[in-house]
């Protein structure tokens, strides 16, 4: 069967990969996850008809680590607290000036519905739902058209750049690390599937590159 593959840049401020293992204090991980990086696609498109599979991310950027506090006024909040009304700040340690150039590819789904995504206007009907997957994403993306606004891990991290692969942007190849655990997705089939975290271990990135496991 062909493979279809489609590639994306992204760039921004500030970054957070949450390590599920960091608590309170949540820390990131130094590159996105497989989860993330597949939702990162599937803002630009969605479609019931594909899969997209990440395959790899290239850290075009060195990794710079920077404390950031924010306000927190969720659900996760004490009891009391939240009888109060009040909130309080979480400190969080996320990446800064990140630029990643990220890479998957799309099978096709002709059952529809059974991985991650939702129903909408924007999906894709046809007997070969990763070859037209590929046409419409990267239609969208030189457009600049989002099914979804693309975020960095949290959805206050606006990219300042979701586009083409750019020239200028060159892996970092002095980057070599071992994340000792790293969290795949917290919903392995799909978006109907129970809340079943996946954690790969002795993650490699080599010379700036992180290869998803298959």
């Amino acid at each position: 069967m062909k493979e279809y593959m489609v590639a994306m840049e992204v760039s921004g401020p500030t970054a957070m990969w949450t390590r599920p293992d960091t608590g309170d204090a949540p820390v990131s991980y130094p590159a996105p996850t497989y989860g993330a990086v597949k939702g990162l696609f599937e803002c630009i498109l969605w479609s019931q008809w594909a899969e997209v599979v990440p395959i790899k991310v290239e850290i075009c950027r060195p990794v710079v680590y920077h404390t950031y506090t924010t306000n927190y006024g969720g659900p996760l909040r004490k009891s009391e607290v939240r009888k109060k009304g009040a909130g309080y700040q979480l400190l969080a340690t996320v990446l800064t000036n990140v630029c990643y150039r990220l890479c998957a590819n799309v099978n096709s789904d002709p059952g529809g519905y059974h991985h991650h995504g939702r129903p909408g206007k924007q999906t894709v009907g046809t007997t070969n739902g990763a070859h037209a997957y590929k046409e419409v994403f990267e239609r969208r993306m030189r457009r600049g058209q989002f099914f979804s606004t693309p975020f960095l891990g949290w959805k206050e991290f606006v990219p300042d750049y979701v586009g083409p692969l750019r020239e200028e942007s060159q892996v970092c190849a002095e980057i070599d690390l071992v994340i000792p655990s790293m969290l795949r997705t917290c919903f392995p089939d799909g978006n109907r599937s129970e809340y079943n975290p996946v954690y790969v271990q002795n993650v490699k990135i080599e010379r700036g590159i992180l290869y998803y496991a298959k």
